[in-house]
């Protein structure tokens, strides 16, 4: 049972209206600083995760800490501190003919639950923005991630205690079923609830929570090789969104390319099988014109035939498919078919084709000429992100500090009487 814990979010959550802008942001830096202090102590925490868990699992590399990552979140942590705070800021306002005054103007959520997996940076990323905007935040970080996370809060409550605040700003919620599904149906108690993470666990929050869910949703990112791309830019695109980082939701997972340009496959990919590390060489699954225009020019140890299931796949791993299309017409239609509304990008030096593009495809982020790995809320100046959302209510793509904050009404008057 968490019912008190959510009780007592609740009512941390009011301490946190009366904290000076100031106040907010020297409780963050004094944060920064005790994560560089302890950076050591949470390593320590972090080897016990990862002694638990496949090193060959694609989930290894964001649930791995190290001196540097540490530094890192701690940078990210003093940059939502440097931020401007996104509260009491006048959205719009107006005067009515009989004098009274309306002014829209920002608020905190007041409490927010994340739910999320193997990725403890996410801990310290969420309570940063959601203590910046305002709300409490209740954690329910994956069991891989136990101690590291544990670890983590424990700093968080030192920095909160040393400020006199309660440590119930920052709830990490038990590792179990029962303690998820509780946050969902609080009702009354729990604002709002983000889930990062997998498919699956996206889909669980949104069919079971009874209260609201901004989804942060799988990314399904595909590239599309125009006839009038270039070849090394495209070829740079495709290696930067595919071996960047396998395991991000910006990730690419799928190249759409024209038949135009299937003589110039085997130069586009090419990047992606000289990786010095063999395990970070890319296995391409490839339809029938695509196979054989990289047949005998790209490793036959990488290459496979495609299968049905490989086209709209998240792989999160060193895997890419690559399905030709015959016109742009149809280049859209299969991203239309099959993107997760997350991230796409076009490759070409047709200005109408990019324009056509980026007007017809559905998704919150829509490149020209860009890796999809550019989807990140601090690559858009926006600080630490919560999430990247794929939906169309309240907040679409990187979520920062404006979009976990919701507004109320002023209405100023001297006695007006409605008649």
């Amino acid at each position: 049972m968490i019912e008190n814990e959510l009780k007592n979010a609740r009512q941390a959550s009011y301490a946190l209206l009366d904290l000076s802008e100031e106040q907010i942001n020297a409780v963050l830096r004094q944060l920064a600083d005790a994560l560089e202090a302890n950076s050591e102590q949470i390593v320590s925490a972090n080897a016990l995760d990862l002694s638990k868990m496949n090193p060959e699992d694609s989930r290894y590399d964001r649930l791995l800490l190290n001196s540097e990552r540490i530094a890192g979140i701690a940078s990210d942590t003093r940059n939502v501190a440097a931020l401007p705070s996104p509260l009491n800021r006048t959205l719009s306002e107006s005067v009515r003919p009989n004098g009274m005054k309306i002014r829209k103007v920002s608020v905190p959520f007041g409490v927010i639950g994340v739910i999320y997996e193997a990725r403890p940076n996410v801990t310290i990323d969420v309570f940063s923005l959601c203590f910046k905007a305002g709300s409490a935040v209740l954690l329910k970080g994956g069991k891989e991630a136990a101690e590291s996370n544990a670890t983590l809060v424990n700093t968080i409550h030192n920095v909160l205690s040393a400020n006199g605040l309660p440590t119930s700003l920052c709830t990490l919620l038990p590792n179990d079923h029962e303690a998820t599904t509780e946050m969902l149906c609080a009702v009354g108690q729990v604002d709002l609830v983000i889930p990062r993470g997998s498919r699956r666990l996206i889909d669980y929050v949104r069919n079971n929570a009874r209260v609201p869910v901004i989804e942060t949703g799988a990314g399904i990112c595909h590239t599309y090789i125009d006839r009038d791309a270039d070849v090394a830019m495209a070829s740079a695109i495709v290696n930067n969104g595919k071996t960047r980082r396998i395991s991000v939701c910006n990730a690419l997972d799928c190249v759409v390319i024209h038949r135009d340009r299937l003589s110039d496959l085997p130069e586009i990919c090419k990047p992606m099988a000289s990786a010095d590390d063999p395990a970070k060489r890319v296995i391409i699954y490839a339809d029938e014109r695509a196979y054989a225009a990289l047949d005998g020019k790209y490793p036959a140890n990488l290459l496979e035939h495609a299968q049905p299931e490989h086209f709209g796949m998240e792989f999160q791993a060193y895997k890419l498919a690559i399905r030709t299309v015959d016109t742009f017409d149809e280049a859209v239609e299969y991203v239309q078919t099959h993107t997760s509304h997350h991230s796409e990008s076009i490759v070409s030096r047709d200005e109408k084709a990019c324009q056509r593009f980026l007007r017809l495809i559905d998704a919150a982020c829509v490149y020209q000429n860009l890796p999809t790995s550019w989807t990140d809320g601090a690559q858009f100046g926006f600080g630490a992100e919560i999430g990247i959302s794929t939906q169309k209510l309240h907040a679409r793509g990187p979520m920062a500090l404006p979009e976990i904050t919701t507004y109320k009404y002023q209405v100023i008057g001297e006695g007006q009487i409605r008649k």
